[in-house]
């Protein structure tokens, strides 16, 4: 689980051991992900409070007081029902949060003022981080000695650091109004994000390294913005993980007909995730992207949750079988619901997608 995320109930390292067994009982190969923290300087001050203006939902806020001056970040607190096992939204504002972006009131870097005052709040990690990662990496690493798993990082937040941060309008608005300004900004967070992949690169237990890239795709920027402000940091990242020989993928779920080339180029060797009903929006045949990608990378994905929470088993069948023949070919395909599976997902899509995948395999096999 990323540091991110606010859960419903209680979640520890052996309750992600459990899953991980309790996946591979079922015949699904599991991954340990462990989430690599960052610091905020000993010198900045946060505070909290929450305001109710008549019938208005509450605002949360939190103000930072930074050696480069204060700034504020507004959310409404919108209380609704989620429903069983979502993540929640957190009871105070955070700085890196999917919740905020809908529900804000001010972002935390609402004008090109506040650019230096994020370099005291996202920055490398720290004595006491380092020691968390330390003890995290070791019970780690005793697991998957005995039980062979691999182990991802998520270490880098790219141009979802920066959004959460301003918010996508104003991302766009900024990138487009003072570039220059705008590119500081991105190379903030590429640094610390450097910093975070270096501290995962210095365990030997880590196999893969991750960069979130769920608000670095087509739905909020050009190709032309993309090779702008967000491929160069890829390029670099992708460099250093190789460097270290370990394997660098990057999480992008649209746009990837006309980015995943770009992510090639640039050494992204594992990309999550290929959606096929996003695909088929745009007319684009599985078959043709496995032709255009080929054995340059490896895929994964080939059945969106969407699917398995809705059509009936016939058609999550026709979906996966379509999925597994096109992008298997060149044994670079890993079968993934994207992105993932939700609290809603209805068990008897799960046992589809397990039944078939092993259909396939032992068709082959044989």
């Amino acid at each position: 689980m990323e540091h991110i995320h606010t859960l419903p109930q209680p979640w520890n390292i052996e309750d992600d051991f459990m899953r991980a067994k309790t996946w591979r009982s079922l015949g699904v190969d599991d991954l340990i992900d462990v989430s690599i923290p960052w610091s905020t300087a000993d010198e900045v001050i946060c505070r909290q409070e929450s305001k109710t203006n008549g019938e208005e939902a509450a605002v949360l806020w939190s103000e930072y007081v930074t050696p480069a001056g204060s700034f504020r970040q507004g959310v409404r607190k919108t209380g609704e029902d989620v429903g069983d096992g979502w993540v929640v939204q957190p009871t105070e504002v955070r700085l890196f949060e999917d919740f905020n972006i809908p529900r804000y009131v001010e972002p935390a870097v609402s004008s090109p003022a506040d650019i230096d005052k994020v370099s005291y709040l996202y920055r490398m990690p720290g004595k006491s981080e380092r020691e968390w990662f330390t003890d995290r990496m070791k019970a780690i690493r005793q697991f998957v000695d005995n039980e062979h798993f691999a182990v991802q990082a998520w270490s880098a937040f790219g141009m979802d650091g920066v959004i959460w941060l301003t918010g996508v309008e104003n991302a766009i608005m900024m990138a487009m109004d003072n570039p220059g300004e705008f590119s500081r900004l991105v190379s903030l967070i590429a640094e610390t994000d450097i910093e975070r992949t270096m501290l995962a690169l210095s365990d030997p237990g880590i196999d893969l390294i991750v960069q979130r890239g769920w608000y670095s795709a087509t739905d909020f920027w050009s190709p032309e913005l993309f090779d702008l402000y967000v491929l160069p940091y890829v390029r670099d990242l992708a460099q250093i993980v190789h460097q270290h020989g370990r394997i660098f993928a990057y999480v992008m779920t649209t746009g990837i007909e006309v980015l995943a080339p770009r992510m090639i180029d640039a050494g992204v060797d594992v990309l999550y995730f290929v959606d096929p009903t996003e695909l088929s929006k745009k007319t684009i045949l599985m078959q043709d992207l496995a032709t255009e990608l080929g054995d340059r990378i490896t895929l994964v994905g080939g059945i969106s949750t969407v699917t398995l929470a809705t059509e009936s088993v016939e058609s999550i069948r026709k979906q996966l079988t379509e999925s597994v023949k096109a992008l298997s070919k060149h044994n670079r395909f890993i079968l993934h619901p994207v992105d993932a599976l939700f609290p809603d997902t209805p068990w008897e899509g799960v046992e589809t997608l397990i039944e078939v995948w092993k259909d396939i395999c032992c068709s082959k096999s044989g």
